[in-house]
């Protein structure tokens, strides 16, 4: 066992102290430690319920033969942060997460870990850390939270948080009074649980299950329900199975799993978030996964579902219709299905007992919304490293756009001109200066695009960025335009009133400009002058790259 090196021999006796003072017995001193990544916390309302998760899986674990050590790790609450400096720090967070976790174990010789997690950047870097340790690993989610019930004289909707941030559109608009506006902030999260759409968070859990290195159910299954205790325990128990036959996170996620993880994205319509950290899951185990392969996928991934802000179901109704086994059930044709799991199984055993328990929500290839997946990469000579739209949230009317420029330098100033009615059907805003280094930290864009589809905008306005977007962004908004503003990207050539094209189709993304005029612009400007002069985000907009490459850290 890896633990040997703090618990066994006579120059670890000092070790072994140290050890009983945390009451760890004699007897426990021959057992696999086993390491429990809890990113519980009092401020994120997706990890406030983590503790329950986190104690539940230690029980497991020391039924089964194992000593559960549990330590935390930092999260940050996406929506809580948004619109505010704060969210600079939200994309930049993966990385401490990866790097502290590391230190943890291999500070402390765990054998094994269990990672407890459920929120946007969490996720994705606690499996950065889980293929850079590859040490025998598994994960468990908290869970979705409900749809909130909003009633009103027309009867009562399913709503969500994304709910709420249209509706201060709407009360701009003058569609909804503060008094209603405040009503639905009361309802729209009722408890515990990542936020009830289609999100980055939700996204994150389900392809981790699709990747294979959760059990099934993680992605799906409500917070609040009994079944998110059980499988919390399930995982404890098979933790140690995994330890006994050695099975570790790049025996699992590979090209073909990472491969699967994208086909059962298309079919959900995930976020453009995902994008961006399974590229970094990609570099982390080693896999060279280009952008352009994703378009391929998503050439013949049909989308399957419409889920919030795509459409009107949440989580809670993807589980009803059999969850993420039952989406890859439709999808096994396109799907490698030998691909090992933390099951003990393979994919194949996963989708042959799962089955469609509601075709409203899971359609068949047959009745797909579209032939192709729910996201897209552009390219063009507006991002020629490519730029990430959700398709299947975008209005029919809006997947071919041509429109003049209005031009923002961060997200705060095009926010002012949106609420202040200076955006125009047909204008495309470009909001530049936001992404890994410009920003620094690519902010999401929820604010400015709830807006939009607030007061009516989504269907009629374009938005493009170097930031990125949350996953409960709808409309046409492309984002994780490459190379940035900051890098001298093409984007920081553009000037109000150029006419930018839009075909999400044809997968292009340009501006009616010839290549001598962008590099004469761009020859033209100030050297970009990073915002931060000390402190984290300084030496993260030093190490930070592209987010064509998963805005990881540069070696």
């Amino acid at each position: 066992m890896k633990s040997h090196v703090v618990k066994q021999g006579i120059e670890r006796a000092p070790h072994r102290s140290l050890l009983h003072a945390l009451g760890v017995s004699t007897p426990d001193m021959k057992k696999p430690f086993i390491g429990i990544v809890n990113s519980f916390t009092e401020v994120v309302p997706g990890h406030i319920h983590l503790r329950s998760i986190a104690d539940a899986v230690k029980e497991s674990v020391r039924q089964n033969g194992g000593v559960p050590f549990e330590f935390n790790t930092i999260a940050v609450c996406d929506g809580i942060a948004m619109n505010h400096a704060g969210m600079k720090y939200s994309l930049p967070s993966r990385e401490l997460i990866a790097d502290s976790i590391e230190i943890m174990a291999q500070a402390h010789a765990f054998d094994a870990l269990v990672f407890v997690t459920n929120c946007d950047k969490i996720i994705p870097g606690m499996l950065m850390a889980s293929l850079r340790l590859n040490i025998p690993a598994i994960f468990i989610s908290g869970g979705p939270m409900l749809a909130g019930r909003y009633c009103t004289n027309e009867g009562e909707q399913k709503v969500d948080l994304n709910s709420v941030f249209e509706g201060v559109g709407k009360v701009v608009r003058g569609q909804m009074s503060e008094e209603e506006l405040e009503q639905l902030v009361e309802v729209a999260c009722p408890g515990c649980g990542s936020c009830a759409g289609m999100f980055t968070a939700n996204t994150m859990n389900c392809l981790t299950e699709a990747m294979g290195m959760a059990l099934p159910g993680n992605g799906t299954i409500p917070a609040v329900d009994k079944r998110r205790i059980e499988l919390a325990k399930e995982a404890g128990r098979q933790i140690m199975h995994i330890l006994t036959e050695n099975t570790c996170p790049r025996d699992i996620i590979n090209t073909d799993s990472l491969r699967n993880a994208f086909i059962v994205d298309m079919a959900l319509g995930g976020s453009t978030n995902s994008v961006l950290h399974l590229m970094a899951i990609a570099h982390e185990a080693g896999v060279e996964f280009p952008l352009s392969k994703i378009n391929a996928i998503s050439e013949e991934t049909p989308c399957l579902c419409k889920i919030r802000p795509a459409g009107t179901y949440h989580i809670e109704d993807l589980d009803r219709a059999g969850g993420i086994p039952a989406v890859m059930k439709e999808l096994q044709s396109l799907l490698n299905l030998n691909i090992k799991t933390v099951t003990g199984s393979a994919v194949s055993d996963i989708v042959n007992s799962a089955f469609v328990k509601d075709n409203d929500v899971i359609h068949s290839r047959d009745t797909a919304y579209s032939n192709k997946g729910g996201l897209a990469i552009l390219f063009g000579n507006l991002a020629p490293e490519g730029g990430v739209v959700k398709r299947s949230a975008v209005a029919p009317e809006m997947m071919v756009h041509e429109g003049p420029a209005r031009v923002f330098d961060s997200e705060d100033d095009a926010t002012k001109a949106i609420m202040g009615g200076k955006i125009k059907p047909g204008d495309v805003l470009v909001i530049r200066y936001e992404g890994p280094k410009g920003g620094p930290g690519m902010r999401e864009m929820l604010t400015p695009t709830s807006l939009l589809g607030g007061m009516g905008l989504d269907k009629t306005v374009a938005l493009i960025t170097d930031g990125r977007f949350s996953g409960a962004t709808r409309g046409a908004a492309i984002g994780h335009v490459s190379p940035e503003a900051a890098a001298g990207g093409p984007i920081a050539a553009i000037k109000e009133g150029d006419i930018i094209s839009i075909d999400i189709p044809n997968n292009k993304l340009e501006v009616k400009l010839t290549d001598d005029e962008i590099a004469r612009r761009i020859a033209c400007l100030e050297k970009f002058e990073p915002r931060f002069k000390t402190g984290y985000l300084a030496r993260y907009t030093e190490k930070v790259t592209s987010a064509s490459s998963g805005a990881v850290f540069s070696k």
